[in-house]
C-alpha cells in the first residue's frame, strides 16, 4: 500500500520507521500460505525479498491471478476493507522475507498520512496503476490468445518467466502445462508472431 512508494516519496521513510515495530517480519520458505481463501484478511503484506502468488481454487484446480515481487505490497483488498472472506489464497513461491502490518495500524497510518501533502494524489496514482494493470490483464484474457499472453509476459514482465515455475505460469495464462510447452516450443523455433 504505502511502503513500496517510499523510494519515490522520501517523506514516507519516517512513517516506515515509525510503523516498523508494529510489523511482523517473517522469513518463510517457499509454499508458505500468508492468507487462506475464505479467511478474513487482517494484514497488509509487504515483500522485502521473494515471490508471492495470489490464486483461488476452482473445483480443486488452482487458478493463479497475480504474482508479486520485491518492494510490492498486497492484501485481499475486499476482504481487508470489508471484513469479508478472502476470495484468494496468498502463497510464497520462493523463500521470502515479508512484513505483515495488522489492519488497525494500517488504518492509523492511513489517517496520519491523510494529513501529508500529496498523499491523496499518491494513493490515486497507485489505485489507477493497479486498476489499469488489472483491466489490461482482463482485456488480454478475453482478446488475446494464450500465445499472445505468453509473448506479452516475455516482452513486458520477463522476470515472471525467469522466476516463476512453469506450472504456475500455465495456470496464470489459463492453459495446461503441455499447452505452455507447445507455446514455448513454437517461440523457440521462430514461428510467426501470434
Amino acid at each position: 500500500m504505502i511502503f513500496h512508494f517510499r523510494d519515490k516519496f522520501p517523506q514516507l521513510q519516517a512513517f516506515w520507521d515509525k510503523y516498523l515495530p508494529f510489523q511482523q517480519r517473517l522469513q518463510v520458505p517457499a509454499k508458505t500460505i500468508l492468507l487462506n481463501e475464505g479467511a478474513v484478511s487482517k494484514n497488509y503484506i509487504f515483500i522485502e525479498k521473494g515471490c508471492v502468488r495470489a490464486f483461488f481454487n476452482n473445483n480443486g484446480d488452482d487458478k493463479t491471478v497475480q504474482f508479486f515481487f520485491e518492494n510490492e505490497g498486497l492484501t485481499s483488498f475486499d476482504s481487508f476493507v470489508n471484513n469479508v472472506p478472502s476470495m484468494l489464497t496468498v502463497e510464497t513461491l520462493e523463500p521470502s522475507v515479508v512484513y505483515l502490518l495488522p489492519k488497525p495500524y494500517v488504518l492509523q497510518l492511513t489517517e496520519e498520512l491523510s494529513r501529508e501533502p500529496e498523499f491523496v494524489q499518491m494513493m490515486l496514482r497507485m489505485f489507477a496503476q493497479r486498476q489499469t494493470h488489472y483491466m489490461e490483464e482482463f482485456f488480454s484474457f478475453i482478446r488475446d490468445t494464450p500465445e499472445r499472453r505468453y509473448q506479452n509476459l516475455l516482452d513486458k514482465r520477463p522476470h515472471i518467466v525467469q522466476r516463476v515455475p512453469q506450472h504456475y505460469i500455465a495456470s496464470y495464462l489459463g492453459v495446461s502445462t503441455v499447452h505452455l510447452s507447445r507455446i514455448k516450443s513454437k517461440l523457440t523455433k521462430g514461428s510467426p508472431h501470434f
